[in-house]
Order: C-alpha cells, then structure tokens, then sequence
C-alpha cells in the first residue's frame, strides 16, 4: 500500500465512474456481443434473451455515455430502424472485457473448458489481456504494482 492511500479520497475513483457506467451484468454483456460483431436491437436480444425494456434501457446508456452511437439504417422496402455500433470509447473497453473473460476462464469456466476464445485474425493465435509498464516490463501483477496519487487526487481534509 501506498503511504499516502489514505491522505487522499475515493472520491475522485475511476473504478467508481466507470462501473456507474458498465458495471451492470446487462451492459457487459451487450458490450461482448457488440465486439462479436452485433449491431441491431433484434440480434442483442436474441443473443441475450434478456428483456426488451432492460435492453432499450441499457443501449441508451451506452448510448449516452458514448460508448456506443445510434445509426438509422433501411432495409429495402421497410421503415427507419436503427443499429448500434461501436465508438472510439467503446472499442476502448475490449482489453477489460477480454481480461474479464480471461479471469472467467479461469476461475469460473465449467469442466469442459472455456466456451469462447479469441483468436487473432491474422496468425489465429490466442489473444489475452496482461499489464506492461511504460519501460516495457510485461507480465505485471498487483505485487508488482502501486498506486500513487494522479494529477486528479483530493485530498482528504
């Protein structure tokens, strides 16, 4: 632990915010299907199964927090629709969701083993999440790190 951990609040966390956004079960899982390739309200619930309501609800989260922008489409002959599709911000989010899977996959998967892997394109090698540092040590764990102050740490008074 840092010495200071406590001279300064959680106020301010990143974790925090960023759960506020994606930490509901729902929203991760739409967030998966979308790096799968889907992009249209129909293929979401289906892949899902989960409510209608609770999908509506949850891409207009993602929606709104940028994550994930609306586009109108037209299938020949049928009314304006729409899809949902990645943004700059929500491909961000692809190390955490695999480095979730990987932690699942783990810890959680059945006898049988992983029910999904990625794959690099290219060479069909598997892909994982792992921490480096700017220095390019690889492999890093949490005893290999610290948490120190940002630029954006309050002080607790």
């Amino acid at each position: 632990m840092h010495p200071d951990r406590f001279r300064y609040s959680a106020a301010n966390c990143s974790i925090a915010r960023t759960l506020a956004v994606v930490g509901e079960k729902w929203t991760l899982l739409i967030l998966r299907e979308a790096f799968y390739g889907l992009r249209r309200f129909e293929e979401f619930q289906s892949a899902l199964g989960c409510a209608r309501n609770l999908l509506a609800a949850r891409l207009k989260t993602l929606v709104a927090h940028g994550l994930l922008e609306r586009i109108a489409y037209q299938s020949e002959g049928g009314r304006t629709r729409h899809e949902y599709r990645l943004t700059d911000k929500g491909r961000d989010l692809f190390p955490a969701v695999v480095a979730l899977m990987q932690w699942g996959d783990r810890w959680e998967a059945d006898e049988a083993g992983p029910p999904v892997h990625v794959v690099h394109r290219v060479c069909g090698e598997p892909v994982r999440a792992q921490l480096t540092c700017a220095a390019g040590h690889d492999h890093l764990t949490a005893r290999d790190t610290e948490a120190v102050p940002g630029p954006g740490a309050l002080t607790v008074a």
